[in-house]
């Protein structure tokens, strides 16, 4: 371990790897990253994998397109095959109501350039047979969504940055923070000490723990989710299936398995790793009776991980206003692994050159939520 970098990132999911990996592709070679246990062992490595760009806010439609082109390339440019696949986020509505915002939606998201088709239940039969879509009003579809391997693309990140010249430690904690006179940092850490110029938080779940080691009370909560994985079948399935109304999503694996997960309303938040029958009970029933196909399958693994909510369910990024040299990349609400491209590109553009280059990440800091919450609404 060295003892003085320009950046220390805090976390080794995917966002801090990325952030890592944007910083030493610019040029920034003094960089370090701190996990306090192996890479991607958080909400990265426990996610759904999926990558899609229909939002119902513009910032995140325009990070989740800059963060596409990223994945496009990524093989080529990162040197690593992430089981990148753009079958396309077919976007299902089973309310009146809902269809209406993703009118609203679409003509927001076709303004920001995203190429994405309204399907009718009948288009959605025809094209989707094997779906069952009683109960549909609406559907959209956007083909250049998709998923990939979330492991790989943080390992990917990781590896291609410390051949750059970053430091990455695992199984080491931050345990402390302490401001100098000169307003550079001591992180204190469970292997020893070192300086920083600059502290990022890219702790996903802990994100809150770990602001309040610089004084900064971020406004995020954790909360459980669960996903579960069936045994394989032929690849078949290439869309990213989702419903917000309907309160599901799913996808099949380049190795046949489907995984899925919903959301539950009545989580209470904290750190729970916990997994339930009543989860695999009410997804399995829902799941069965929307893709017929999966009634035979059995369940072959079960997790849970979880998402750090802000109050808009939209990221917080950016330099703290109140202390300098102290930066987050936090609150993505499960959307973390298809946003991290562009926030790490952003973050590493904030830092080397006073502003982000390619997507503006202003509106995206913690000052916003004082004049009120516009909440996302495309979240499961």
């Amino acid at each position: 371990m060295g003892n003085d970098y320009r950046v220390v990132i805090i976390g080794g999911g995917i966002v801090g790897c990325a952030i890592a990996y944007h910083l030493t592709k610019l040029g920034e070679k003094s960089v370090a990253v701190f996990e306090k246990n192996y890479l991607s062992s958080g909400a990265t490595g426990r996610c759904g994998g999926g990558i899609r760009q229909q939002w119902s806010s513009l910032n995140n439609v325009l990070l989740a397109m800059r963060s596409v082109k990223h994945f496009e390339r990524f093989s080529e440019e990162v040197g690593m095959d992430i089981e990148y696949k753009q079958g396309g986020y077919l976007v299902l509505s089973y309310t009146d109501e809902e269809a209406v915002e993703f009118e609203k939606n679409v003509k927001m998201q076709r303004e920001a350039g995203l190429k994405v088709e309204i399907l009718s239940p009948k288009e959605v039969e025809r094209r989707y047979p094997y779906i069952n879509t009683e109960g549909v009003k609406m559907a959209t579809f956007c083909q250049s969504d998709g998923h990939a391997n979330p492991h790989l693309a943080a390992f990917g990140y990781a590896r291609a940055s410390q051949k750059l010249g970053a430091d990455i430690f695992t199984h080491t904690k931050v345990v402390g923070l302490e401001r100098l006179c000169d307003s550079r940092w001591i992180v204190h850490t469970t292997n020893g000490s070192v300086k920083a110029d600059v502290v990022i938080n890219a702790a996903g779940a802990f994100s809150r723990e770990v602001g309040k080691l610089a004084g900064v009370d971020l406004p995020t909560e954790s909360y459980r989710h669960q996903i579960f994985v069936t045994e394989p079948l032929k690849d078949f399935f290439d869309p990213m299936a989702i419903s917000f109304s309907g309160n599901y999503y799913m996808r099949q694996t380049k190795h046949g398995n489907f995984v899925m997960g919903q959301g539950d309303a009545d989580e209470k938040a904290g750190i729970n790793y916990s997994v339930t029958f009543r989860f695999e009970k009410e997804l399995s029933r829902k799941m069965a009776r929307i893709f017929p196909f999966l009634r035979k399958l059995r369940i072959i693994r079960h997790w849970s991980g979880h998402y750090n909510m802000s109050p808009d369910a939209q990221p917080i990024i950016g330099e703290s206003p109140s202390v300098r040299g102290y930066y987050y990349a936090v609150g993505f609400s499960g959307h973390g692994f298809m946003l991290a491209p562009a926030v790490g590109e952003a973050i590493a553009e904030m830092i080397l050159y006073g502003k982000a280059a390619h997507v503006d990440v202003s509106d995206l800091n913690v000052q916003r939520l004082k004049g009120g919450v516009v909440k996302e609404k495309n979240v499961v």
